[in-house]
């Protein structure tokens, strides 16, 4: 049966079992999170107070895709931003990375990624979201294609991270069309949602989680994200069992805001169950007036909707207070977190490069208190 229990564990069990080391982290893994330990703590005060990391704050390219190569990387290298999450096709694009030049050339491949070393910015994430599921047969083949192509590539350029989409198939054989399927009433909704974990989801991820650490790729990051399978942490820990640990999180705490959850409690689940491999930095303001008439599920893409909008993307400090993201760079740092703070802005009112400089001054600033 698809549907396996998870082991979830709450934010004070995790905090209460803070000594253990997660027994599904792999020794010197690069973007997995470690339970929290004393070891290396600092006495002050007559406390111990652990020693925080300094977790790279990034960007996510496609915000630049009017940008030549050099150009992006001389506004983010400006904005003193010291990673980046490239995208290699599928929704994001590939703008700045010529996927099939840089595997049929290894010179140029060491040409480019030397472009990002010049200006110590490290290339932390391939981005190649996609439907690899998709019902119809040609979409699902370009997709799974993309992400082959991006596993192939991230193997040569010594990329830790690719981060997508779980995809969403749809609800029979016959189906040409995803459908994505939350409830599990009346009972044929309950056979579908079977049916797609059963017959799609999780084959088409065991074969791809094979292919990827075959090729020295160990973390598939999925942003949980509505309209694919996976869209909360008991979705993404659900196909995490079912198909390898290869299988992680993008967290990306926008999407599940609006979902209710506590952006700190859901940080320890994922890395106390060992699958935090990413963080995109994305927020959501709520407009209570019209949540309390339409409900969460009324979200504003443009400017035009936002008058009747319940929520919307923002950048990192316009949807939650400055404290609230602190909260969140502390329960990073409190798990050890090994990825990237990548920003990624799709806010319709501070829109392109201007949410990420806004997103980049909170974050910076916020990261800078922890530290010290």
């Amino acid at each position: 049966m698809w549907e396996q229990k998870a082991s979830f564990v709450t934010r004070r069990g995790f905090l209460g079992a803070a000594g253990a080391t997660m027994a599904a982290a792999a020794a010197g893994s690069v973007p997995r999170a470690k339970a929290a330990t004393q070891s290396g703590s600092n006495v002050k005060s007559g406390q111990k107070t652990r020693s925080r990391k300094k977790i790279p704050i990034g960007v996510f390219d496609p915000v630049y895709e009017k940008l030549s190569l050099d150009e992006m990387l001389e506004k983010v290298s400006a904005l003193g931003l010291e990673a980046m999450e490239i995208g290699t096709g599928g929704y994001p694009g590939s703008h700045h990375c010529p996927v099939a030049e840089l595997l049929a050339d290894s010179g140029k491949a060491k040409a480019w990624k030397k472009k990002f070393e010049d200006r110590n910015i490290r290339v932390a994430a391939f981005s190649c979201h996609g439907n690899p599921v998709h019902p119809d047969a040609k979409h699902a083949a370009t997709d799974a294609e993309t992400f082959r192509q991006t596993v192939l590539l991230a193997e040569r350029m010594e990329v830790p991270v690719i981060v997508g989409f779980s995809g969403c198939p749809g609800g029979s054989p016959t189906d040409t069309m995803p459908n994505w399927v939350t409830y599990r009433w009346p009972p044929e909704y309950k056979a579908m949602l079977e049916w797609q974990w059963k017959e799609k989801v999780v084959p088409y991820w065991k074969d791809a989680a094979k292919f990827a650490r075959a090729h020295g790729i160990k973390w598939l990051a999925f942003e949980m994200h509505p309209n694919f399978v996976v869209y909360n942490p008991k979705t993404l820990l659900q196909l995490r069992e079912a198909a390898g640990e290869e299988i992680g999180a993008n967290c990306d705490l926008s999407h599940l805001f609006w979902q209710g959850c506590d952006a700190v409690e859901v940080i320890h689940l994922l890395a106390k169950n060992g699958a935090l491999f990413h963080a995109h930095m994305k927020d959501t303001v709520f407009y209570p007036e019209n949540v309390g008439r339409f409900g969460v599920l009324n979200f504003a893409f443009s400017p035009e909707d936002l008058p009747e909008a319940s929520e919307t993307f923002r950048a990192v400090g316009y949807g939650h207070s400055a404290s609230q993201w602190k909260a969140i760079l502390q329960a990073y740092m409190d798990v050890d977190f090994e990825g990237i703070l990548s920003i990624e802005n799709e806010d319709p009112i501070l829109p392109g490069e201007v949410g990420v400089e806004r997103a980049a001054y909170v974050l910076k600033n916020v990261r800078n208190e922890l530290l010290g």
